[in-house]
């Protein structure tokens, strides 16, 4: 399986999972409030319907709350990929 290049220093990728489009989009808004970001692409969730969708997050340039909060969070050893990711 080839993998996706990472994204660029000081961004990250966001993939959105739900039901509807309208809830992936409000949550995408709430990101868009704390980071400044790409337009949103989606996509069809698979056979039993929902929505994915795509942005790319600066987190350079990032608003409150999430200024604050990336400048006190730091990694851990428990950071890890979940079961289900690629």
């Amino acid at each position: 399986m080839e993998q996706e290049p990472l994204p660029s220093e000081g961004h990250a990728e966001v993939r959105i999972v739900a039901a509807t489009p309208e809830v992936a989009r409000r949550v995408a808004a709430v990101l868009r409030r704390c980071f400044a970001s790409t337009e949103q692409r989606s996509y069809p969730a698979g056979h039993g319907g929902g929505t994915r969708l795509h942005l790319t997050l600066d987190t350079a340039h990032a608003a409150e709350p999430a200024r604050s909060w990336l400048a006190t969070s730091e990694s851990t050893d428990q950071d890890r990929t979940h079961a289900d990711e690629v």
